[in-house]
């Protein structure tokens, strides 16, 4: 076998794999606009709990009683060790308590509705929450039990304009939290600490979804500066091309499967962007050496010459990146599954676009030897030269 017959011609489907492309690129960019990205609590806001348990968690357990009190996104994974859990959510628990307090306060008929939850009053000095309760008397709502002292401590009732006012010492976020403990404790047969509550309101996370998009802008354009200082504004133009390929197969993939994105997701986006243009640059110095080299073949000759000898190490490359992913999406847990499963798809898509969209754009504006051939310096400078 000769060293032309295992040349592989690439170019040779370049119309079909630009179809490919274009089709992947619509059917992702349509999922974007019809799905959107189902935004992780870092960008929408939530609450953050940490329990320490008085042994190993049951965390299938822990994720059925997060499940069956309807939380938005619930996740519960292990961090530290075996006996600390992460619990992470989208409900803020205040709101998803003034839900729960209002469907029960409903549930005494005649059209009792819980209107709003206030700050008590100055004179009621070490209390947390008002509740403005409509068509309900206090007795109705005393007979129910609906705010027990054993959970809310003390509570004042009071009229104001034909509405019950329900002052209690403990805020009403507290208790839906406490109740929700003791119900993992429960199906978990343990013992739980509450170590921390923390709260990430949705502002926070639009400056970091902001930020976010803003990095990844940046990141563009400093690649498209590179790429044509060390090589040649075509080539910038077919590596720019095939990383927005890349990101927007990626988001694609989480808008139409309505995976969660969070800031590991975001991350691995970003990573993405440097090890696909890595695999890019790679191929792009061996088509400008050969282009120097090879000056009498077609332009096209010359890229499947340069890919194909590549080929072997952009396969191992990415193949050696695989195995460390997969192990991460299948042991590291649930926290880095999002990070593992995004550079999956992105360096699946970083392989195919450096090798069939980079090249093939770069050869579609016409890239020639003269392009990448060293300038000479006229007579002037020459002599001008010490």
């Amino acid at each position: 076998m000769t060293k032309e017959s295992r040349i592989i011609n690439f170019m040779g489907v370049r119309h079909f794999t630009s179809a490919l492309s274009i089709v992947f690129i619509v059917i992702s960019i349509a999922s974007l606009a019809i799905n959107g990205l189902k935004l992780g609590l870092d960008f929408t806001g939530g609450t953050q709990l940490e329990l320490l348990f008085d042994k190993p968690a049951d965390l299938n357990k822990i994720r059925e009683v997060l499940e069956q009190e309807e939380l938005k996104s619930p996740v519960a994974v292990l961090f530290g060790s075996e006996q600390e859990v992460m619990v992470r959510t989208q409900d803020q628990m205040k709101e998803k308590a003034q839900q729960k307090l209002s469907a029960a306060i409903s549930a005494l008929g005649s059209g009792a509705a819980l209107e709003a939850v206030e700050r008590p009053a100055r004179e009621m000095e070490g209390f947390a929450d008002t509740l403005v309760l409509v068509n309900v008397s206090s007795e109705s709502v005393q007979q129910q039990n609906l705010f027990a002292a054993a959970d809310y401590g003390r509570v004042e009732y009071q009229q104001r304009d034909g509405k019950t006012l329900v002052t209690v010492e403990n805020s009403i976020d507290s208790v839906y939290l406490r109740r929700i403990i003791a119900d993992i404790e429960q199906a978990t047969s343990s013992k739980i600490e509450l170590r921390s509550s923390e709260f990430v309101g949705p502002q926070i996370g639009d400056e970091l979804r902001d930020q976010g998009g803003l990095g990844m802008l940046v990141a563009f354009a400093l690649v498209f500066l590179y790429v044509a200082v060390q090589f040649q504004w075509k080539f910038s133009v077919g590596a720019i091309i095939g990383l927005i390929h890349d990101v927007i197969v990626t988001l694609g993939f989480f808008a139409f499967f309505h995976w969660d994105f969070d800031l590991t997701v975001l991350a691995a986006i970003l990573a993405l962007i440097g090890y696909s243009i890595n695999d890019t640059i790679v191929i792009y110095d061996r088509i400008r050496e050969n282009f120097r080299i090879l000056r009498k073949m077609h332009p096209h000759e010359v890229i499947n010459i340069s890919i194909t000898q590549t080929l072997g190490r952009t396969i191992m490359t990415s193949a050696s990146v695989f195995i460390v992913l997969f192990c991460l999406y299948f042991i590291a847990g649930e926290t880095l599954q999002g990070f593992a499963l995004a550079l999956i798809i992105g360096i699946v898509a970083g392989t195919y676009s450096s090798v069939y969209i980079c090249a093939n754009i770069t050869a579609a504006l016409g890239i020639t030897k003269e392009d990448l051939m060293p300038k000479v310096r006229d007579e002037s400078e020459v002599q001008e030269t010490p």
